[in-house]
């Protein structure tokens, strides 16, 4: 265990500083820079500000200079916000998009597995249909169709549902149905598909021998080991939620650690674009790895190699 731990964090390692070092010289060969602009700066000015940023340096130095100062926690200063270094703006938007992610991921892991209970126990009939097409439309439309269509319906025509911010509860509602429809309609069919193979088991027929009720062999048994497909896919559940919040934020105006990655794009913001990238890969690592953890949890049988 400990073994298969140690190998984990040396492979996030040199993951990081892959995704660290291709982020890097990606930022760095894009025309222009985080001070060029329409109105073009005086020239002493830009100068000041690349000597204030370190962008007078060489590549290399400036490569250098950031990993010295990411080993010691220390993401920089934002170059577009005055004032601001690159952690206060993580610190400051991640928890807006982390509550809505979470909304997002208990939606489509609820109603995912609700439907895919219902479409397995109803096998071939009407109710088991019903719940594939509800699925084949989740899969169908991406969040960037389905986030407008909800805006225009819920908030525009019936008004029942706030469009923009997290002000209320309700603002939830929508942004957490936009990101997680398509995982729901995904977890919907692994759960039917898991299930409908688990109660043909032998394992099955002989709680029902033993007279055991309908639900609690659905729920005791056969729903226990139909979730470690589920179990398997949380990993890039978390990473879809997060990257497809990037389009979600923008379109509700969720001020978020995905809008802050888009608008530092947008403005050539090294620092910040860096910061968030090595952000991400750091918590979809650690997601990952506690997904493997969880496997233990739901079946004892399986073991970490090491």
């Amino acid at each position: 265990m400990l073994k298969y731990i140690l190998k984990r964090i040396l492979s996030s390692i040199i993951t990081i500083w892959f995704v660290i070092t291709v982020t890097f010289i990606l930022m760095h060969t894009i025309p222009g820079g985080p001070f060029t602009s329409d109105r073009k700066l005086p020239p002493a000015v830009e100068l000041n500000l690349n000597i204030k940023y370190g962008l007078d340096k060489p590549l290399s130095g400036q490569y250098v200079a950031y990993l010295t100062d990411l080993i010691h926690g220390d993401l920089g200063p934002s170059m577009t916000t005055e004032g601001l270094t690159v952690n206060q703006v993580i610190a400051g938007s991640f928890p807006n998009s982390l509550k809505v992610g979470l909304c997002a991921i208990l939606f489509a892991i609820i109603i995912g597995v609700i439907l895919g209970i219902v479409a397995a126990l109803q096998q071939g009939k009407l109710w088991d249909n019903l719940c594939m097409i509800i699925a084949t439309i989740g899969v169908a439309v991406p969040s960037m169709i389905l986030a407008p269509i909800l805006i225009y319906v819920f908030a525009v025509q019936l008004g029942w549902l706030p469009a923009v911010g997290l002000d209320l509860p309700s603002n939830y509602i929508m942004p957490a149905i936009a990101l997680g429809l398509y995982y729901m309609s995904f977890i919907s069919r692994l759960v039917r598909s898991s299930l409908v193979d688990v109660i043909k088991l032998d394992y099955i027929k002989v709680a029902r021998a033993k007279g055991l009720s309908k639900g609690k062999i659905i729920l005791k048994h056969a729903l226990r080991n139909s979730l470690i497909p589920l179990i398997t896919y949380l990993g890039p559940i978390t990473a879809g939620v997060l990257t497809g919040s990037f389009v979600i934020e923008t379109v509700f105006g969720i001020p978020g650690i995905g809008r802050e990655f888009v608008q530092s794009i947008s403005n050539r913001d090294y620092t910040t674009t860096l910061g968030v990238t090595v952000f991400f890969c750091v918590f979809l690592i650690a997601a990952n790895f506690i997904v493997d953890l969880l496997y233990m949890v739901v079946d004892p049988r399986i073991k970490l190699e090491d």
